[in-house]
C-alpha cells in the first residue's frame, strides 16, 4: 500500500481529511447506474486498488444500483481502513424502470440515511450531501431538507454535511443551519458555470467536488485538450483532471470507473505537471 496521498490531503474539519484525488463509485453499478456490477470481481478489485493507491475519499450513494454499489463497497473494504472517508448523498430514489425520482420529504431523507448506514455497515456516515431535487430550482429554499440532515447530525448518525447541485444562495442558507464541508456541483474544464462558487469554497475551506469532471455521460472532447495531452505525453482525461486539481486548492476530484487500469490512469493524473503555456490554453477553453 502506498504511503503517499494522491493530490495531497485536504483537511475540512478536525476529524475530516480526504485525498484531493478521490474515487466516484457510480460506475460500479450496471448500465444506466442500475442493477449490480457487470463484473463483480472487477468492481471489488477496483475498490481495493483505490485503497492501495492511497485514495481516502470514496463518493457513493444508496441510489446507485440502487443499493448494490454500497453493498459492493462494504464487501470489498469492510472493516474500513483507518483514514478512509466515504461520502454519500441523499435526495432521490430509483424507479423499477431505472428512473430517477426526487425523494426529499423528511421521512424519505431519514429513511435514506438509515439505508446508507445499513448497506455500508457503519454506525455513522462520514459525510452526507443533500442532492437538490430535480423538481426544484437553484432559487428554491433547501432549508427544510437540510434541516432534517442537521437533526440527524445532532443525533450522531452523520458526522458532516454537504450540498449538491446548489447555488451560492442555497449554500449560504445551508450554512445558517449547520456547517457545510463540501459542495458537489457540475464543473469541468469546459463547463465553468460555477467559477465564482469554486473560488468561494476555496476562501471558506470547503471542498468543491465536481461531478462529471470528465464530462459524465457525454465525455469531454476538445481539440485543445487533445493537443495539450499529446504534447505532454498524457491522456486527455488525465489533463482534464490535472487542470481541476490546479484550479483550486480545495478542489477534490472524484472520477469514476469500473476498470482497475482506468483507475490507475486517473490517479496518476494527480502527479501530472501542467506547464504554464498548457495551463493558459486550457483556461481559454471555458473563456
Amino acid at each position: 500500500m502506498t504511503t503517499s496521498i494522491p493530490g495531497g490531503e485536504l483537511k475540512l474539519a478536525a476529524d475530516l481529511s480526504v485525498s484531493r484525488m478521490g474515487f466516484g463509485a457510480m460506475q460500479l453499478a450496471g448500465p444506466g447506474v442500475f442493477g449490480p456490477p457487470k463484473d463483480r470481481d472487477e468492481a471489488l478489485a477496483v475498490l481495493r486498488t483505490v485503497v492501495e493507491l492511497g485514495v481516502t475519499h470514496i463518493d457513493t450513494s444508496d441510489f446507485y444500483g440502487p443499493f448494490t454499489v454500497n453493498e459492493v463497497i462494504r464487501e470489498a473494504l469492510h472493516p474500513y481502513p483507518e483514514g478512509l472517508r466515504i461520502v454519500t448523498k441523499v435526495g432521490a430514489r430509483r424507479g423499477d424502470d431505472a428512473s430517477w425520482i426526487p425523494a426529499v420529504s423528511p421521512e424519505e431523507l431519514r429513511a435514506q440515511v438509515h439505508a446508507n448506514l445499513d448497506h455500508l455497515g457503519v454506525d455513522a456516515l462520514d459525510v452526507v450531501n443533500l442532492r437538490r431535487s430535480t423538481e426544484s430550482t437553484r432559487d428554491d429554499s433547501i432549508a427544510e431538507q437540510f434541516g432534517v440532515l442537521a437533526e440527524l447530525r445532532e443525533q450522531g448518525l452523520i458526522r458532516h454535511l454537504g450540498v449538491s447541485d446548489v447555488s451560492a444562495a442555497q449554500l449560504t442558507e445551508a450554512q445558517a443551519i449547520a456547517p457545510v464541508v463540501t459542495v458537489q456541483n457540475q464543473y469541468n474544464v469546459a463547463d465553468r458555470t460555477d467559477d465564482e462558487l469554486v473560488d468561494r469554497c476555496a476562501r471558506e475551506g470547503i471542498a468543491f467536488a465536481p461531478f462529471f469532471p470528465l464530462g459524465g455521460f457525454t465525455p469531454l472532447q476538445h481539440d485543445t485538450l487533445d493537443a495539450v495531452a499529446k504534447r505532454i505525453g498524457a491522456s486527455p482525461q488525465q489533463v482534464a483532471l490535472a487542470w481541476l486539481l490546479r484550479r483550486s486548492p480545495t478542489m477534490a476530484v472524484i472520477p469514476g470507473t469500473s476498470s482497475v487500469a482506468h483507475l490507475k490512469e486517473n490517479v496518476a493524473a494527480a502527479d501530472l505537471v501542467l506547464p504554464d503555456d498548457a495551463l493558459a490554453e486550457l483556461n481559454a477553453i471555458g473563456g
